[in-house]
C-alpha cells in the first residue's frame, strides 16, 4: 500500500485552524479548507511511485481491480476529503448523470472554454456526496415544508418578504417552492439587497432558529442566497453523523470539520452565497423541488466491527472502524481499491503508522491488515 501525501486547498471559506489541529501542525494563518485524497486531476495525491493518477494510469486493472475497471472505467471513481468550513460555502446543487452528460455535451458543442467563469459542466459525471461530521457540523440540506419556510420568513416582519410568504402557502407545494426560489433569484438586485439587509437585522435581533441565517448574512451581505437559504432545512450533525446529498438537492455547509466523499466530478450549479456565476435557468432545470427531512445518517454495524454509511450509489462506499489495542488486527483486504484515513489515535496499516489526517491507498486485492487504537475511515467502491 502507498502512503499518501495530500494537497490542502486554501479556499476563502476554510477554517485556518481545524485541519492543522487534526494534523498536529502549526496554522499558517491562511484558510485551509479541504485536503484531497485521490486521483482527481486538479490535485492528485502523491505517492512514492508518482501521483496516484499516474500510478493508476500505468496499470488500472492491477490498482483498481478488474471489476472496478469494468464498472467505472480505468479511473478511481471517488474523491475523499477532509473538509473544514470556517464560513458558509456557496448554496449549490449537483446534476444527475443524464443532466451532466447532456449539459457537458451542450457546452462542449458551443465551444465554451473549460475554465470559463460561466461554464456549468466541467465533466460528464454526476456528483453525489456524503459528509460525515468529525466535530459538530452545521449545514443546510433540502427544502423545508413550504408552510415551515413561510412561517420562518413571516416571523422576520419584513414587508418585502410577504409576497414570498403568500406564494409558499399556494399548492401544489413543489410549484410553490419553484416560484419562490425563481422570484428570489430573479428579483431586482437593489431591492433584494435592501430586503436581505432588513432580514439580516431581524435575524440578528431574534436569534434562536434565525441565528444561522444572521451568520450567513454576515459573510454574504446583501446576497439573495440569504433568503434562499431560509427555504432549506438547517441541520446540526454530531460527530459520527452524516448527510447524503443526491442529485438536485440544494445544500450548503456552514461550519465544522468532516470527512467528505463524492463521485469524481466538479459539476456544481450555484444558487447564491457566492460571487461566482449563477445560471438561474440551468439551476431551475436541475433542482428537485421536493420538501423532505434531510435524513441524518448514522453508521450501520457490519461484520468485523465495520460501521457503514449506507447510500444508494456505487461510486463510493464510506465506513469507519473504531479500533482498540485489545481487539487485535483486522483484515480489510478487498477486491476493490481503498483509501484508509486515520482521524483519531494511532493506527498501523501494513507497514505504515497513521496518525490523525494521514492516509494510505490500498490497491485491489492487496493485503490490508490494520491494528492499533483509533478511528479509521475506509473509502472504496461497490461492484
Amino acid at each position: 500500500m502507498d502512503r499518501l501525501d495530500n494537497t490542502i486547498r486554501p479556499y476563502a471559506w476554510g477554517s485556518p485552524t481545524a485541519i492543522p489541529r487534526l494534523l498536529g501542525t502549526e496554522p499558517t494563518g491562511e484558510p485551509q479548507a479541504e485536503m484531497w485524497m485521490g486521483a482527481h486531476p486538479g490535485a492528485p495525491s502523491r505517492t512514492g511511485r508518482g501521483t496516484l493518477a499516474e500510478v493508476i494510469e500505468a496499470d488500472p486493472e492491477k490498482e483498481l481491480g478488474p471489476a472496478a475497471v469494468a464498472r467505472f472505467g480505468p479511473r478511481l471513481p471517488f474523491l475523499l476529503k477532509l473538509l473544514a468550513a470556517g464560513a458558509p460555502l456557496s448554496l449549490q446543487v449537483h446534476p444527475d448523470l443524464a443532466q451532466a452528460e447532456e449539459g457537458y455535451a451542450d457546452e462542449e458543442r458551443r465551444g465554451i472554454p473549460a475554465d470559463a467563469p460561466h461554464r456549468n459542466y466541467k465533466d460528464a459525471n454526476h456528483k453525489p456526496e456524503l459528509v460525515c461530521a468529525l466535530t459538530e457540523f452545521d449545514g443546510l440540506c433540502g427544502f423545508r415544508a413550504p408552510a415551515e419556510a413561510a412561517a420562518l420568513l413571516d416571523g422576520l416582519g419584513v414587508d418585502s418578504l410577504k409576497p414570498y410568504v403568500d406564494l409558499l402557502h399556494a399548492h401544489p407545494e413543489d410549484a410553490a417552492l419553484r416560484e419562490v426560489l425563481t422570484a428570489i433569484l430573479t428579483a431586482d438586485r437593489e431591492e433584494m439587497t435592501r430586503t436581505v439587509e432588513e432580514a439580516a437585522a431581524a435575524c440578528t435581533r431574534l436569534g434562536g432558529a434565525y441565528a444561522p441565517y444572521a451568520d450567513i448574512a454576515h459573510h454574504y451581505p446583501g446576497d439573495p442566497g440569504v433568503i434562499a437559504a431560509m427555504l432549506l432545512n438547517h441541520v446540526r450533525l454530531q460527530p459520527g453523523e452524516a448527510l447524503y446529498l443526491g442529485a438536485g438537492v440544494p445544500h450548503a455547509y456552514l461550519n465544522g470539520l468532516g470527512v467528505e466523499i463524492m463521485a469524481n466530478s466538479d459539476n456544481v450549479l450555484r444558487c447564491g452565497l457566492t460571487p461566482k456565476h449563477v445560471d438561474v435557468p440551468e439551476l431551475l432545470r436541475v433542482v428537485r423541488f421536493h420538501a423532505a427531512d434531510p435524513g441524518v445518517l448514522r453508521p450501520e454495524a457490519a461484520p468485523d466491527g465495520e460501521e457503514v454509511y449506507e447510500t444508494p450509489i456505487d461510486e463510493f462506499r464510506l465506513s469507519r472502524y473504531v479500533l482498540a489495542e485489545t481487539g487485535g488486527p483486522r483484515d480489510l483486504t478487498r477486491a476493490t481499491p481503498q483509501i484508509l484515513l486515520c482521524t483519531a489515535g494511532t493506527v498501523r496499516a501494513g507497514e505504515h503508522e497513521l496518525t490523525p489526517g494521514r492516509s494510505v491507498f490500498v490497491p485491489a486485492d492487496e493485503k490490508a491488515e490494520v491494528s492499533g487504537s483509533g478511528t479509521l475511515f475506509r473509502a472504496t467502491v461497490v461492484v
